[in-house]
């Protein structure tokens, strides 16, 4: 992951957009020379964050920094526009030619911080087959920082998901950002919908990395590679290298 730092127009952006682009780069040419399959950007940096509108300085802004993070290191990339702007994700991509949208809440709702967020599953698989019918999207199931409806479970989710919400592969993370999920959790999961890759949102480390890669097909790493395990701060290309290198 390539967390950008406040974009414009977020309560914490103090000026300086080329030094938060130019440090967006220098993570992810870190994670390139390490070995890393893909990068996915989000917005990180930008809470409180909006449901599912971003302002348009927002696309503007994760336009330009995946351009140029796509610019040096010829990876997948994957587009995040938190904290559920699907319709912002997917236009990001057909611009910058990124390969995946990560969407939180493709269907069903779940209830978070920003109030309850409502999938719009109809509406996103409609406007990738009209703007970028090539994108895959990455689908949480129960994202974190959230709550499911009472009485839904995560297996029915994760059907619906794959089955009618037409995820091409889905996310389990744990309850929050840094955090893993359960083992027990994601081979629910894997076993409700057989066909369809699983990856892992938050938590994995290169220690519970062989275990959890016996289940899912795949993690998505943030703050186990970064300076002193804190999400906000650069990738440590140390911790990167050895990352990468266990998972292969």
């Amino acid at each position: 992951m390539v967390h950008l730092g406040p974009l414009p127009g977020s309560p914490r952006f103090l000026g300086g957009f080329d030094t938060v682009i130019s440090a967006a780069v220098g993570d992810a040419i870190r994670l390139d020379e390490a070995g890393f399959d893909a990068i996915g950007v989000e917005n990180f940096g930008d809470a409180p964050f909006f449901a599912d509108d971003v302002p348009k300085v927002t696309v503007a802004a994760m336009t330009r920094a995946i351009s140029a993070i796509a610019g040096v290191t010829g990876k997948t990339i994957v587009v995040n526009v938190l904290r559920n702007d699907a319709a912002a994700a997917l236009a990001v991509a057909a611009a910058t030619g990124a390969a995946f949208v990560r969407v939180n809440v493709l269907a069903g709702t779940m209830w978070t911080d920003q109030g309850p967020i409502v999938g719009r599953a109809a509406e996103v698989t409609r406007l990738r087959r009209a703007i970028a019918p090539e994108v895959g999207i990455l689908a949480d199931v129960f994202v974190k920082h959230a709550t499911p409806a009472p009485g839904a479970t995560i297996e029915q989710a994760a059907e619906e998901l794959a089955d009618r919400a037409l995820a091409d592969a889905l996310i389990v993370s744990g309850t929050s950002t840094g955090r893993a999920p359960d083992l027990a959790t994601v081979r629910k999961v894997a076993s409700a919908v057989p066909g369809i890759p699983i990856l892992l949102g938050s938590g994995v480390t290169e220690d519970t990395l062989a275990g959890f890669l016996a289940v899912a097909h795949g993690v998505i790493v943030g703050t186990a590679v970064k300076m002193d395990g804190i999400t906000t701060n650069p990738v440590d290309p140390i911790l990167a290298k050895s990352f990468a290198a266990a998972a292969g």
